[in-house]
């Protein structure tokens, strides 16, 4: 015997993993007056890069980024600095001053290469072992 069909197709049940959040306007989100990037909230507290140091040439900024004082864990730590300022300016940056600070960036690249390249050649020195003759 043949089966019949119904007229109304049946459902599949479906599960919902967790309840949905409720939505905000945009007008709640983005309330006047507060920030909305998760990146205006980083502090660097231990690491206070002179005021206005990004608003110097290059060269300048290189070298106080460089110092110790500025980045305490090594010049990796001050390329992630400036480019992370890069970022947050955003499309507010213009492009001269962006240009500036990407030579900035690069400098410091080329500064941290040039003492990974040392540190290199100084381990293998002092492992090799000195025969006279």
């Amino acid at each position: 015997m043949a089966k019949k069909s119904s007229a109304t197709p049946r459902r599949r049940k479906t599960r919902r993993s967790t309840p949905k959040a409720p939505q905000r306007s945009s007008a709640q989100s983005h309330a006047k007056g507060t920030d909305r990037r998760w990146s205006s909230k980083v502090k660097t507290v231990s690491t206070f890069p002179p005021k206005d140091v990004f608003t110097k040439d290059a060269e300048t900024l290189a070298k106080t980024m460089a110092s110790k004082k500025v980045s305490p864990k090594g010049l990796g730590s001050a390329v992630r600095m400036v480019q992370f300022f890069i970022n947050r300016a955003g499309k507010n940056l213009p492009a001269s001053r962006k240009r500036e600070l990407e030579r900035a960036k690069h400098i410091l690249q080329d500064m941290n290469a040039e003492n990974k390249r040392k540190s290199r050649a100084s381990k293998r020195s002092g492992h090799r072992k000195q025969t006279h003759d």
